[in-house]
């Protein structure tokens, strides 16, 4: 599988180690990963949103090593945030877990499932 990032220069650039756009070729395998939730296997939901963050990616990394794929063949993903004032720390948090690996990115801010949640991470991966 071959991943290229797209930007245009006709639209505004894209900040924070994501990629406008990302064109897959030679991929035979897709996974759609459901929104993986900050809850640990035996039920529990840490309390700080940097905990529940990484909680959430590492969920999603457990179900990309399940079909034998890693974060680096994660082509888009989507953030739900329940609140606007973690955008920030969300930013530097999936920057810091998936370093330079760039996919498309959305971030929506939105009421999540559960109010003890603080984000929702969902995730389309390529091999």
């Amino acid at each position: 599988m071959n991943k290229r990032s797209i930007n245009s220069h006709k639209a505004p650039k894209a900040s924070g180690g994501y990629a406008q756009a990302i064109e897959i070729t030679g991929a035979q395998r897709i996974l759609l990963v459901s929104g993986q939730i900050p809850v640990t296997a035996d039920g529990r939901v840490p309390e700080t949103f940097r905990d529940q963050a990484l909680l959430a990616w590492r969920n999603v990394e457990a179900q990309l090593q399940a079909a034998d794929m890693g974060l680096k063949n994660i082509v888009k993903h989507t953030t739900f945030l329940s609140d606007r004032r973690h955008k920030q720390a969300n930013s530097e948090i999936r920057q810091q877990v998936l370093g330079d690996s760039e996919a498309a990115l959305t971030v929506i801010i939105t009421g999540i499932y559960d109010e003890a949640w603080l984000l929702e991470i969902e995730a389309i991966a390529a091999a």
